[in-house]
């Protein structure tokens, strides 16, 4: 089929809640996407943070291809090694003490709300406490995550919310301070605020909130989703800080495009939180997803994959500082690592699309956000052929 052909079978068939830009893509290789008429685009999105590792992985491939051999799922009755694997990689990166797999990063956030409650419960003896989180926030799309994301464009339709959630704003204790009660039992933020528009956290608003939590038997939650993995430079992004979370929720390139999330918890709230019967998924954490999170932890940590981050980030924001500095309507750079966002005066839904005719894949963020998250092993020249292309688009405006 033609690509028209594709587009119109998918509308007819799928529930519109997505406004598609009109590719059809086929395949990958390297740092690049293919599409159904064969033209190439250089992946400045990864989609959405998850491809950390590229396309066409032959070491990635074959762990999976072997683990479908052996054993796909089996439930959460009995053992399986890959995830026990998985899990052990994954506490080594983290510094954490227990893990629970799930199936998404919206999983991940719920079952880290439920653990925060559960821990204020077995304290206290008594349910009602409250979570406060941050305005301009993103969680996800389940009623839980979407209660806790501050954003009411998401909310609106589906209310009532889940009651007891207060919202601060983002790099603003005093707004923080402002919000605790008794009943506070977690505090709730991005490392580096995402759809929100590429917000890192400032050193004090982060140490000041761990403060905060230390001080009142808080538990502090991090959203890792998006900016883990390796992104920013390190293999969590609260580890540029020092912040150490009591829970923290990851997903997206954890599986680089299985589908699995996961929340992890230091010992002291595990140990008084969820126990048997109180949490479950019957997919979470099956072989097949297990072989994927242990070769790419494998893959990240032999290949520095974080190291390389390091190396490479300050490379792309100068060439995006250039393009800010070339074009008036570009107002400002900011991020953290492999994750930056670019402020536009002009409509960035419309860079986007453009930049898909010049055979560049970028996303956006807020309203006025063009955002930058390709996978972790691009080059300088990437970096360079992203600037030429963007540059055109931009010129085009």
């Amino acid at each position: 089929m033609n690509k028209e052909a594709y587009m119109k079978e998918a509308e007819a068939e799928l529930l519109h809640t997505y406004n598609r830009y009109p590719v059809v893509f086929e395949r990958g290789e390297g740092v690049y996407l293919y599409d159904t008429e064969g033209k190439k685009y250089l992946d400045f999105a990864a989609g959405i943070a998850v491809q950390a590792l590229g396309y066409g992985n032959q070491e990635y491939a074959q762990a999976l291809k072997g683990q479908v051999d052996l054993l796909m799922h089996t439930s959460n009755l009995f053992y399986n090694p890959p995830i026990i694997r998985a899990a052990k990689r994954v506490l080594a990166a983290s510094g954490m003490d227990r893990v629970f797999f799930t199936n998404s990063g919206t999983e991940a956030i719920e079952g880290a709300i439920k653990a925060a409650k559960k821990y204020a419960y077995t304290r206290d003896g008594h349910a009602g406490h409250e979570i406060v989180a941050m305005r301009q926030s993103f969680h996800g799309r389940s009623m839980g995550a979407l209660a806790v994301t501050g954003n009411a464009h998401y909310q609106e339709p589906f209310g009532p919310m889940m009651p007891g959630v207060r919202f601060a704003t983002f790099n603003d204790l005093d707004s923080v301070k402002a919000l605790i009660r008794e009943n506070t039992c977690a505090i709730l933020l991005e490392t580096v605020q995402g759809e929100g528009g590429i917000y890192p956290a400032t050193q004090e608003f982060l140490s000041g909130v761990r403060a905060l939590c230390d001080e009142n038997d808080i538990l502090l939650i991090l959203d890792e989703i998006q900016c883990g993995m390796g992104r920013t430079g390190q293999m969590f992004a609260w580890q540029h800080y020092g912040v150490k979370p009591d829970i923290m929720t990851c997903a997206k390139a954890l599986g680089c495009g299985v589908p699995v999330g996961a929340f992890l918890l230091t010992e002291r709230v595990a140990e008084r939180s969820l126990a048997p019967g109180d949490h479950g998924s019957t997919y979470g954490g099956n072989p097949f997803v297990g072989a994927a999170v242990d070769k790419v932890l494998e893959l990240m940590e032999r290949d520095d994959i974080p190291g390389h981050v390091r190396e490479i980030a300050p490379y792309l924001e100068q060439r995006l500082d250039e393009l800010v500095a070339r074009y008036d309507f570009l107002t400002a750079r900011r991020g953290l690592g492999l994750m930056q966002g670019v402020v536009s005066e002009k409509p960035v839904g419309e860079i986007a699309a453009n930049a898909l005719r010049h055979g560049l894949v970028v996303i956006t963020a807020a309203s006025d956000v063009i955002r930058l998250v390709p996978p972790l092993v691009i080059e300088r020249a990437h970096v360079d052929e992203m600037a030429e292309k963007l540059d055109a688009v931009l010129r085009e405006l």
